[in-house]
């Protein structure tokens, strides 16, 4: 089937009297399976729902969302790929100029909170009529959350949205359930034991036996409580063993059932099968297309979870650490049908997906126990159960590069090279460096301070050192000039600028030049956010240093460029300030070189005299 009906007039052509459902999305209409709301719209499809999609709606008003009438069941919701303010601001809070869902990469096509924003005009316009939420933004903010942007402690989007139900995480399962249960007559108000789905209840009729979260009230309160809140919430998202979480919020409590049983893979590979069209909407053609198509137009995603749950990521709390896999099959014929598209050059962009080399649970008692509560496969140290074998998917790929019309695949989602360094067998490495890199590998070392890595969530440094070393080795060795592109990030709770000292001199050590810097941005839904807004490490309740104050940040962020002349003033009033003057000088030890004031000191005191006359204006 080609697009589905956005408009009243299409849906007329197709004979529908109205739709059965009305998919509301704050991205525009691109139907790929890297696009969330293109494969919930296409499973609801498949289930034999008649599915309306209304992208970007314009919200000033409830006239769009009535553009196909009445819909027979509902509404469902989201706000896009990405959280609608982390597409719409920096991290500094600066409004972006471009938004790579929107056409033509041009901002403003969606509101601020657009989840809440669209489900208050769909009340508007229709009253009572059945509204499910999901996607990354309803999903983060399900229970009461700090909102970085408005700097306060929020609602679960629920309350704020006044939908009837949130389908949190992969939601395929629990949207069809959900849909299926509207189209047989039952009220949405009794739809109350979908796994994957969050609803809200009278406190009189709280279910038994659930484990209770401090209250709204209370995490607005207490710091100390939101820091237990969030242990709560991230300790029981585990769909073998997770329990049912509550929340009061005043005389209202939101219930979340246990998370979603995970698709297996003849149900994930029947998902990637279904009839997209693979591109953006025609009608946005005349404004240049959507730009996040291109990322992702000759990408294959093979698998889902990431069991190494960094703290600052989102992944762990929406798609879970539990790894699900389609069939090596299934990802093949995929790639053929990419093959066949017209715009096809011969080259896979990627094969991967939220961690590209993991293709099994890290252990097998994962099997039996789900997984472990408040301990990590791969940090600070690999687990000594960890399973690291790679050689499925290094047969993947081996099967991807060998597909008639293939020139190359390329890797470029997330390697944890720490996994890679724990695989006895270094056959995928080997392997990845003479067939899958484009140049340049990306990876995420993120920081070099052990102090800071431990709040990451991420593995100690000397594991990337050990692999930057084996990887350039074996680069050498296939006589291929090949790079490293780290990842490094600023600012994230627990860095001090004497952790921001010690990574410029990792960066100066390691002979790197980034030209893009990332300072820590805290989004819904995250152990650093929680970490960030409270000052304490939910794990262990001990005080955690955050950088808030922007000039400070600036200095960490700067630091991280040592080298560009614009950052001089920052890095020298950082080294100074940790108490680093040492760094300061001519040898090759040191980040910068004395600034030319001092020597004016010593020989000119009217230069001098203009000297500090100039700081002190600036």
């Amino acid at each position: 089937m080609p697009f589905l009906p956005v408009t009243k007039e299409e849906c007329d052509n197709l004979g529908w009297d109205s739709p059965d459902f009305v998919y509301v999305s704050g991205d525009a209409y691109v139907d790929h399976p890297s696009f969330g709301s293109a494969i919930i719209t296409r499973v609801l499809e498949n289930a034999g729902f008649k599915v309306a999609f209304l992208a970007q709606p314009d919200w000033r008003s409830k006239t769009d969302f009535m553009r196909f009438g009445r819909p027979k069941y509902g509404f469902f919701v989201s706000g896009g790929n990405v959280d609608s303010m982390v597409a719409h601001y920096t991290v500094a809070k600066k409004k972006r100029a471009d938004d790579a869902y929107s056409p033509g990469g041009k901002n403003g096509k969606r509101p601020d909170r657009a989840v809440i924003v669209y489900c208050n005009r769909i009340r508007e316009a229709y009253g009572d009529i059945p509204i499910v939420i999901g996607g990354l933004e309803a999903s983060l903010r399900r229970f009461a959350h700090y909102d970085y942007w408005d700097d306060k402690i929020r609602r679960s989007v629920l309350f704020d949205s006044s939908a009837d139900l949130i389908s949190y995480g992969m939601g395929e399962r629990s949207t069809v359930e959900i849909a299926e249960r509207l189209a047989s007559g039952e009220s949405v108000d009794s739809i109350t034991d979908v796994r994957g789905s969050c609803y809200a209840v009278d406190v009189r009729f709280t279910p038994y036996g659930a484990r209770e979260c401090p209250s709204f009230e209370n995490v607005c309160a207490s710091k100390k409580e939101y820091a237990v809140s969030c242990r709560i919430q991230q300790d029981e998202q585990d769909f073998f063993r997770g329990k049912t979480v509550i929340q009061r919020h005043g005389n209202k409590m939101l219930v979340q059932n246990p998370p979603a049983l995970p698709l297996e893979q003849d149900a994930l590979d029947k998902v990637y099968s279904l009839p997209y069209m693979r591109a953006y909407h025609p009608m946005y053609e005349t404004e240049g297309g959507v730009p996040a198509l291109k990322e992702v137009k000759f990408s294959v995603t093979h698998n889902r979870g990431c069991f190494g749950a960094c703290n600052f990521c989102s992944l762990a709390f929406h798609q879970g650490r539990y790894i699900t896999t389609r069939s090596k099959e299934s990802v093949l014929e995929e790639i053929k049908l990419l093959t066949k598209l017209p715009d096809f050059k011969g080259y896979i962009h990627d094969v991967g997906g939220p961690t590209a080399n993991f293709r099994h649970p890290s252990c097998k008692g994962q099997e039996e126990r789900g997984l472990c509560k408040g301990k990590k496969c791969l940090a600070p140290y690999p687990c000594k159960n960890l399973d690291a074998d790679e050689s499925e998917y290094l047969d993947l790929l081996r099967s991807a590069r060998s597909l008639p019309k293939v020139k190359k695949v390329f890797v470029r989602s997330g390697i944890r090279f720490d996994y890679v360094m724990q695989d006895k067998n270094d056959a995928f490495l080997r392997e990845l460096v003479a067939h899958h890199i484009s140049g340049q590998l990306k990876v995420a070392p993120e920081h070099c301070s052990a102090s800071v890595l431990d709040k990451m969530g991420k593995p100690h440094i000397d594991a990337y050192i050990s692999f930057r070393k084996r990887y350039f080795e074996l680069s050498k060795k296939e006589g291929k000039e090949q790079y490293i592109v780290p990842y490094l990030m600023s600012s994230h709770p627990g860095s001090t600028l004497k952790d921001a000292v010690e990574l410029a001199q990792f960066i100066k050590r390691e002979n790197l030049h980034p030209e893009q810097v990332q300072d820590y941005y805290p989004t819904p839904g995250t152990i650093s956010t929680c970490m960030y807004y409270t000052g304490l490490d939910p794990y262990t309740m001990e005080p955690v240093y955050v950088a808030k104050d922007p000039h400070e940040k600036a200095m960490q962020r700067a630091l991280m460029q040592y080298f560009n002349p614009k950052n001089r003033a920052l890095v020298e009033e950082a080294l100074r300030k940790a108490g680093r003057q040492d760094l300061i000088g001519n040898s090759e030890k040191c980040l910068i070189k004395p600034s030319a004031h001092k020597q004016i000191n010593r020989t000119d005191p009217r230069a001098k005299r203009n000297y500090n006359a100039a700081k002190k204006k600036r």
